[in-house]
């Protein structure tokens, strides 16, 4: 019973008793917040400010490889996921579902050293209601949870291994639509990539208006793909 009260075990026995709202307070025992998810300016990007409670146990180069994004479940819930680059060489990436009584603070040193110790990027996500991820953990919403967090790693990532064309990978390093880290991923693994350019400061509705853009487009329908075709 570690977590509850005595007045909360009476309230939870005889209010009446209902199955899903005791296991949900028996299995679930989230803690107080261990990080904040903290947007810039634009509101479109997050950084990681971790508490004391987290015992980050790392410097900034691990944190400059660690992305935390929120997104939106299908029971309306809002979660936080963090994606960590453990290794520029690892071919996969592990999806981790952490423990009842932590959050993603506190995992995230653990997450970075078993991620280079096995050479694979590790995938995470709070559930509802479990460090800034809001909701009310329950069982529905678990499975929400982790739906919603498969497919965020999924998202275009799965087929592009298949292509056998040349691929020109560009991506605004503040887009607020989809998360640079979406594009670091597919180049990552299209076997058929060419050197991707990754525009400094764009978002998701602005990156045609830089002019390096046009530049890498031009240089690669004039030279790359030409050459593939002569070849």
């Amino acid at each position: 019973m570690n977590g509850l009260s005595l007045s909360e075990l009476c309230c939870l026995f005889c209010c009446p008793p209902c199955p899903s709202r005791i296991a949900a307070k028996l299995a679930f025992l989230p803690p107080e917040a261990t990080y904040a998810a903290v947007a810039d300016e634009s509101g479109s990007r997050w950084s990681l400010r971790f508490t004391e409670r987290a015992e980050w146990q790392y410097g900034q180069r691990e944190l400059d490889c660690t992305d935390i994004f929120l997104i939106r479940t299908s029971r309306g819930n809002r979660i936080a996921c963090m994606f960590i680059r453990c290794s520029p060489s690892a071919r996969f990436t592990l999806l981790f579902s952490h423990g009842n009584a932590v959050d993603l603070g506190q995992m995230s040193s653990f997450y970075i050293g078993l991620g280079t110790r096995i050479n694979c990027n590790i995938f995470s996500y709070d559930y509802s209601g479990y460090g800034v991820s809001n909701g009310k953990p329950s069982e529905k919403n678990l499975y929400a949870d982790i739906d919603a967090a498969w497919q965020a790693l999924r998202t275009s990532i799965d087929k592009i291994s298949k292509i056998t064309s040349p691929v020109l990978i560009i991506h605004g390093t503040e887009d607020e639509v989809i998360d640079f880290s979406h594009g670091l991923a597919l180049y990552e693994r299209c076997m058929k990539a060419v050197e991707p350019l990754w525009v400094e400061g764009a978002g998701h509705n602005d990156i045609e208006l830089y002019s390096q853009y046009l530049e890498r487009l031009r240089k690669f329908i004039s030279y790359e793909l030409v050459n593939v075709q002569r070849n």
